[in-house]
């Protein structure tokens, strides 16, 4: 027998990525397996969002994980915290070598990540990218470094050794105070240059995309943008960056083979941060610049900040979402009718944007916003690709929608098939008896 693959698959591709034997593919509606290659190792079912595939009577036993081999001789000797070191040391102390490795990549080495920060706080999408980044080194068993260039910034490495870097390179310079893409770029390079990087991660923040594009062009190697999946082919050494492609239709997964480092930037909620360990220390590595104000072509002569009030949907607990089964402006209403009554914020599908009910600004998914809010409403939205990879780590979805077969159910938590101008109605009353009344309602 092989794994069985049921409607509910969405055709994201995880578990084509994660297959060992290349038994499965993307078929015209969902994935498909090969039967004949399949090896019943079930690594697909663990990866799979939407819990589609599963193995009904298995026959071949699952192939049990080889045991952890351990040198004694470096357990016995390894030191128990990392050192600090300088751009004087050696840069075999900065990385353990590539061992037993012959490719033509073996001077490359670990996976980097980005340290962007604002206002003496490292930006949430780094965090998360280390935790991206760690699992992805652990698979290679390769260090995880993080990489920070600014003015007064030191401090921030014990954050980054908390979230899981192994490594810090920084480069910290009265230069670097303000971010402008020739000073950044002139230090990135550098470091990459002298310590090779295998791997760089960037958030797609307004810095790390134009830092990530101008080192790409640069070094003359691969960028791949705003990846909703990130994983890593350890035996050929491949960072496997998948992103939708051709308007959401498909999953594509973009390899860099030919050139080092390979990269990739990530949008914020699209990771999650690991859990702090407090304590956790690591090494820093500290080079220069090498620039003078008189040599750069540009300064920072003011930085206006954004004074809008507008909600920042990524920041929001509870959203509320409507798609175009609204049907107009004014059905779209519901949306403000519901969360005004719990307290939540409103955003929409593109569809609902394109049509103008709402401004761009409120739309989630692949060319909007990503959210992981606590509680996410899907009002009226059917479950395209291109809207799920921007709410589907939401910790509870609730799919409101009267077609059974309506693809945003298998992503959902709890689903509700009905008419939703008949069903929100009735939550929103139910909602302002609770709100009232302090006190649980059945509806």
């Amino acid at each position: 027998m092989a794994v069985s693959i049921s409607a509910a698959c969405i055709s994201c591709g995880s578990c084509v990525d994660t297959c060992p034997v290349s038994a499965l593919y993307l078929g015209p509606d969902k994935c498909e397996v090969d039967t004949a290659k399949c090896e019943e190792c079930q690594d697909c079912i663990s990866v799979c969002p939407t819990e589609a595939i599963s193995l009904p009577n298995p026959v071949k036993a699952k192939k049990a994980a080889p045991p952890p081999v351990v040198d004694e001789k470096k357990s016995e000797t390894a030191p128990a915290a990392a050192m600090e070191s300088s751009s004087t040391d050696p840069v075999a102390e900065a990385k353990p070598a590539a061992q037993g490795r012959t490719d033509k990549f073996a001077d490359h080495e670990g996976v980097w990540v980005y340290i962007d920060h604002m206002d003496g706080e490292i930006v949430g999408v780094s965090l998360e990218l280390l935790g991206a980044g760690r699992r992805l080194a652990d698979k290679m068993n390769a260090p995880l470094a993080g990489f920070m260039l600014g003015h007064n910034v030191e401090s921030l490495a014990k954050t980054c050794f908390e979230y899981g870097a192994d490594i810090v390179y920084m480069i910290d310079d009265p230069l670097l105070t303000d971010y402008r893409s020739e000073t950044y770029m002139k230090g990135t390079v550098d470091l990459c240059n002298k310590y090779k990087p295998e791997m760089i991660l960037y958030g797609a923040t307004p810095n790390g995309k134009d830092l990530s594009s101008a080192v790409a062009t640069e070094l003359a190697t691969g960028l791949t943008a705003d990846c909703t999946m990130l994983d890593v082919n350890a035996e050929q050494r491949l960072l496997e960056a998948s992103r939708p492609a051709f308007g959401g239709n498909i999953m594509a997964t973009i390899l860099c083979k030919n050139h080092r480092p390979q990269m990739a930037t990530v949008r914020s909620k699209v990771m999650k941060a690991l859990e702090r360990q407090v304590g956790r220390t690591g090494q820093i590595i500290h080079e220069t610049l090498g620039m003078h104000e008189k040599d750069l072509q540009t300064r920072v002569l003011e930085i206006v900040r954004e004074t809008s009030q507008r909600v920042k949907l990524d920041e929001a607990h509870i959203i509320v979402a409507g798609g175009k089964g609204l049907g107009d402006a004014k059905g779209f209403q519901l949306c403000y009718d519901l969360a005004e009554v719990i307290n939540a914020s409103v955003g929409a599908t593109r569809d609902a944007v394109e049509a103008g009910w709402i401004d761009h600004h409120y739309q989630i998914g692949q060319t909007g916003v990503t959210v992981t809010p606590k509680i996410y409403f899907a009002i009226a939205i059917s479950g395209a690709v291109q809207h799920i990879v921007g709410m589907q780590n939401s910790e509870f979805i609730i799919a409101i929608n009267k077609d059974p077969n309506a693809a945003i159910h298998n992503v959902a938590t709890y689903s509700i098939v009905g008419d939703a101008f008949e069903v929100v109605p009735k939550l929103i009353e139910a909602f302002k008896k609770a709100v009232k009344g302090g006190e649980k309602v059945h509806v």
